[in-house]
């Protein structure tokens, strides 16, 4: 992890906000492997797809996160993006 005190050029994040992504990202891979866990183990779909929907939303948390850091970083730049770019990053995160 970078100890740098600002963002680089090439991330939109601050280093306390990539911090918490990187943990939340951690933990949703934690899920992902409890995932395939109750799968090797048979477990009853049911618990599977429960817990397949909360990663699924926790994902698509993390992105609108990542997303929004994304826009806030573009708004303070001196020239922000075109609107075209902003469509295709919501595209990206709606993939």
């Amino acid at each position: 992890m970078s100890t740098a005190t600002e963002p680089t050029p090439n991330t939109p994040f601050d280093p306390s906000e990539k911090t918490r992504i990187i943990h939340r990202l951690r933990r949703l891979e934690g899920q992902v492997r409890g995932l395939q866990k109750m799968v090797e183990e048979d477990r009853e779909c049911r618990d599977i797809l429960t817990l397949l929907s909360g990663v699924r939303s926790a994902l698509e948390s993390v992105g609108e996160e990542i997303l929004e850091a994304y826009l806030a970083r573009c708004q303070a730049d001196l020239e922000p993006p075109a609107p075209a770019q902003l469509v295709e990053m919501v595209r990206l995160l709606r993939k």
